[in-house]
């Protein structure tokens, strides 16, 4: 077993794509990506290192059952981890969001991750600057950093690869 579990979300496929980009990019230290609602808690538990993945739906959800997927993600998820210690692992959050067609909740769905993560004591890394999109409001922001590595895919997509390597050059010294 890798040392780096890479989870997801998604409900158009755009975000496992990223999943499995940042995989490729991390090669032997990652295991393969998993959906969310294809994992146990157990083997969600079993790596000191997360990297988690969203997309943000409509008004700023989450994927689940209740924001419209046809199947459990994210929200349901996040009730299992409700009184878990998550002391000692380290977290980063990675999010897509169109800022073009969702200005006024783009990338939201990142701070419910955030908020139980945080709750739980985990050690969340990765925060991104908010430089280079155009938007109205995210609930993704604390002061001027996004809670994780944000991505256009619809709107910015030539800079998405290039917005990845500089993420992970800068979390991956923290995963030791």
């Amino acid at each position: 077993m890798a040392n780096v579990g890479i989870f997801f979300g998604s409900d158009t496929g755009k975000t496992r794509k990223i999943a499995k980009l940042i995989h490729k990019k991390l090669g032997d230290a990652a295991d393969a990506p998993v959906n969310i609602n294809r994992t146990s808690l157990e083997a969600f538990l079993s790596y000191p290192v997360l990297m988690l993945g969203t997309p943000t739906l409509g008004d700023g959800q989450l994927p689940g059952i209740e924001s419209g997927c046809e199947s459990e993600s994210w929200l349901e998820f996040l009730d299992s981890l409700q009184g878990v210690d998550l002391s000692g692992k380290h977290i980063a959050l990675f999010g897509l969001g169109d800022q073009v067609a969702y200005p006024d909740n783009f990338v939201s769905a990142l701070k419910p991750l955030y908020d139980v993560l945080c709750a739980c004591g985990a050690k969340l890394i990765g925060d991104w600057p908010n430089e280079g999109y155009s938007f109205n409001h995210s609930a993704a922001l604390i002061g001027e950093k996004f809670v994780g590595l944000v991505l256009d895919q619809d709107n910015q997509y030539d800079l998405s690869e290039e917005r990845l390597d500089s993420w992970l050059e800068q979390i991956t010294p923290l995963f030791a």
